[in-house]
Order: structure tokens, then C-alpha cells, then sequence
């Protein structure tokens, strides 16, 4: 993980947030390279679950929400964590966390998830897990904290103008159902997809970008029928895994696990994991969660959110399948996925990051052999640039220009030589094959899309 951080930083894919000022804990900022990564990952998750489904559409609703969603959605009462002092240190700590990395480091199997406050406290005195910030184990008791943002409306401090900053996007999906259901005359089943921030007043592991503070979700709410509900659920989890792995993600290193631990209106929970470098943990979740979400929004703003049904006149609540995925933990992902490190046969190691040609965030260098070739080099860039993000680089030597690229994963390099003012031809570079091509100008634009589109 050092050596990813390490990586992102120094190649402009993220910086630690507020860095000029000492940092905040768990922010990061998403430089050049990274915005572009994190907005091709974003449109592929669109594309694959919004765009190209017939019964599905888009919305994008407001950060800040009446105080009263957050009441029917159970965040002001539950919304919490497990957390303790340390006693001598006076940091703060999540207690499932310190269990579970304790439990990581012995090879110990077990459900933290199930686990009491009582027991976790009894747990950590056992086995004397320690304060990660000073070592000694000197906790208080264990107490649960809300995880939501709050803040203040208007000029006065009045209780009644609390609001809160979402913790999670479907809130707002569910209260819009019927406001899709109505202006786009969808029938069930039909889903409703998000991507927006979201925040949560939590302590994190550090493990980067995994899990943060402020956050972006990736979020998909299918209504359908009950007694229909079953075949979604279990239809999303083949087709959330199979969004993955056409994202280049290898089978070995994604699994389902199911949830021990059902929330009381959850008919059923599965998680999508991921061998990150820090061990198998949570990718996406998936959860069949019943009628419940849309029953009590009903019930605390007083509004008809049933459906009838066009063909039999039947009138029903409906229930959700969700799936969320973040886009941060995603790109985490990608990125500890593809990073590659390959010896060559000259003895030189090259770094190369082998994402997706599709999601890479420049698809095309653009590399004058010498300067004085620069004329011909910007006139083919600038066609090119048209269709693709693009890079222009005529500083150092070909091999070193060569690396820079595979170093941030760009698929295809295209070299102008003095033999392209002769024959109009260009040099194309592979990226994971370094293998070299001479195509025509003319069809240079066809060549890169099947390449790096397979159109």
C-alpha cells in the first residue's frame, strides 16, 4: 500500500487533502490523472447499469435533504459505530476494527459483525489488543457515535434548523420513486442509478482511498414486485460480477460473501470482495431490502408511494434490490489491480500500469522522435486530440518517453520519425505487448478505436 500511495502521488493520480496545510486525516484530492480515471470509472458503471437498460434512469438529488429522511430512514437513531478512547493516548478508535485487524494479523477466523459491545470489550481486554497510536491497551468503554455530518441552516443556532449531510445516496432515489415513476410512465421493474458524494463521520483504517470521510457512490435501486424480489437479487449479483470482471478485474480475486448478520428488514445481504493488497475485503454490496425504505418514507410524510399496477389493478409497495459500489474504492481497486512491476531482459525493471485500455486516463502520446519534427507531431495531436485524451511529450529520449507512458497506463504511443514526412506513416507502441507498428495517418483514428475501444 506505501508503494501505491507512493505511485499516486508522484504521478498526479492523488494528493493528500489540505497538504500545504499539514493535511486533514482520510481526505484526498484527485489530481490530473486521477480525475480522469474516476470519471472514466463513473461513466463505465453508468453505461453498463443506466444507459444501455431500457427500464432503468437517472438522477442526481440534493446533498442536503429534510432532517425528516434521515428520521424515516433510521440514520438519527442507529446510524452508529463502536467506538472507544485510548485512555493514554487520547485517540479514538472503532472497536470492530481493532478487533478485526488483530484477528487478521493471528489468522483468526471469526464474525466481528455479530459480536456485542460487551464482547468486543471483553474481546479486546483478552487478548490485550492494543492502542495502534501508543501501544498500551487502556480503553474506555466502548460507546456508539452517529456517523452523520451535522449542520446548521440560516443564521441562528436553533436546534430546529439541524440538517445533515447524507451519508449514503439512495435516500434520495427512494424519495423520488414516484416522481420517476410518474414523469417517465415506468413500469415495475425498473431501477434508479446514482452517482453523488456522500459522508460519514467515522473513524477510518487509513488504507488510502478505501475508505474515507467524504466519498462518492455509486448507487442502483431496482423496484420490483414481492415475490420477484429472489430472482432480482440473485440476477444483480451475476450482473454486478460480471460488470467487474469486464472491467479487467480477475475472477481469482472476487468472491461473494454473504452476510451472517441480516439488518432486521433485510430479506437477504451479499457482499462482492476483493483481494486488495491489505487482505479480502468489501467491494460492493448488494441487498435485498424489502419494502421497507418506501413504507416508511410513506408513513413519515404522509405521501401514497404505492404502485399500481397498469395490467392487474393491484396496488403494492414495492421492494428494492440495491447495489453500491464507491467509485474511491473502485479506483483503489483498478489501480492496486494494474499496478505491475516487470523485469526486462535487459535487466531494467519497467512499471506499468495494465488497466483497461477504455479507462486509462490518456488514451494517446503523442511522440515527436526529435523536436524539429514538432510541426508534423502537433498536426497529427490535434486530430487525434478530437477523439481521444491525449498527451504531447518531445522531452527526453524515446525510451524514457516510452516509460513515462507505462508508467500511467496510456495504451498506445504514436511516434512521428522523419519516414512519416516521406510516407505519411506513423510508429503505434503497445503498452503491454511493447510491441511496434507503422500505420497510416489516414487511418491512424480507426486504428487507435479498435485498439483501445474494440470498435
Amino acid at each position: 500500500m506505501q508503494k501505491l500511495v507512493a505511485y499516486c502521488k508522484n504521478r498526479g493520480f492523488v494528493f493528500p487533502g489540505s497538504e500545504i496545510y499539514g493535511g486533514l486525516a482520510n481526505t484526498w484530492d484527485y489530481g490530473p490523472l486521477g480525475v480522469e480515471l474516476k470519471n472514466n470509472i463513473k461513466k463505465a458503471w453508468w453505461d453498463y447499469f443506466v444507459t444501455r437498460d431500457k427500464n432503468s434512469y437517472g438522477v442526481d438529488c440534493a446533498i442536503l435533504m429534510n432532517p425528516r429522511v434521515w428520521e424515516a430512514s433510521g440514520h438519527v437513531s442507529s446510524f452508529s459505530d463502536p467506538k472507544m478512547d485510548c485512555r493514554n493516548c487520547k485517540t479514538r478508535h472503532r472497536a470492530d476494527n481493532l478487533i478485526s485487524e488483530y484477528n487478521n494479523k493471528h489468522g483468526i477466523v471469526m464474525s466481528v459483525d455479530t459480536m456485542t459491545k460487551e464482547e468486543m470489550a471483553n474481546y479486546i481486554k483478552e487478548k490485550q489488543i492494543k492502542c495502534p497510536n501508543c501501544g498500551k491497551c487502556d480503553f474506555t468503554e466502548i460507546k456508539n457515535f452517529n456517523l452523520m455530518f451535522q449542520t446548521k441552516r440560516g443564521v441562528t443556532e436553533d436546534a430546529s434548523d439541524t440538517i445533515y449531510l447524507r451519508p449514503e445516496t439512495c435516500q434520495g432515489e427512494y424519495i423520488n420513486f414516484i416522481n420517476v415513476q410518474r414523469t417517465m410512465r415506468a413500469k415495475i421493474p425498473f431501477g434508479i442509478g446514482q452517482i453523488g458524494k456522500s459522508f460519514r463521520n467515522e473513524i477510518t483504517p487509513g488504507n488510502f482511498v478505501f475508505r474515507t470521510i467524504e466519498f462518492e457512490q455509486m448507487e442502483y435501486q431496482l423496484f420490483c414486485k414481492p415475490g420477484e424480489d429472489e430472482k432480482f437479487f440473485n440476477l444483480y449479483k451475476q450482473k454486478v460480477m460480471d460488470f467487474y470482471k469486464s472491467l479487467g478485474l480477475p475472477a481469482e480475486k472476487l468472491k461473494f460473501k454473504d452476510h451472517e448478520k441480516l439488518a432486521f428488514y433485510a430479506k437477504a445481504a451479499t457482499d462482492i470482495i476483493f483481494n486488495f493488497p491489505f487482505g479480502w475485503e468489501e467491494l460492493n454490496g448488494i441487498h435485498n431490502r424489502t419494502n421497507y425504505d418506501l413504507t416508511r418514507h410513506q408513513e413519515f410524510s404522509g405521501k401514497n408511494l404505492m404502485y399500481l399496477d397498469p395490467i392487474t389493478n393491484e396496488k403494492f409497495i414495492p421492494y428494492i434490490i440495491e447495489f453500491s459500489v464507491g467509485a474511491d474504492r473502485l479506483f483503489l481497486t483498478l489501480i492496486a489491480n494494474a499496478y505491475t512491476e516487470e523485469k526486462l531482459d535487459d535487466g531494467e525493471t519497467r512499471v506499468v500500469l495494465k488497466i483497461l485500455p477504455k479507462l486509462a486516463p490518456i488514451k494517446v502520446a503523442v511522440l515527436p522522435l526529435q523536436k524539429n519534427l514538432s510541426e508534423k507531431a502537433d498536426e497529427i495531436f490535434k486530430t487525434l486530440q478530437q477523439n481521444f485524451n491525449c498527451d504531447y511529450d518531445e522531452s527526453g529520449s524515446i525510451g524514457k518517453r516510452y516509460r513515462r507512458q507505462d508508467e500511467i497506463g496510456t495504451p498506445c504511443c504514436v511516434t512521428i520519425d522523419f519516414d512519416t514526412l516521406e510516407d505519411n506513416c506513423v510508429t503505434v507502441r503497445d503498452r503491454d505487448t511493447m510491441k511496434q507498428e507503422r500505420v497510416n495517418v489516414e487511418e491512424l483514428i480507426n486504428y487507435l478505436k479498435r485498439k483501445i475501444y474494440n470498435k
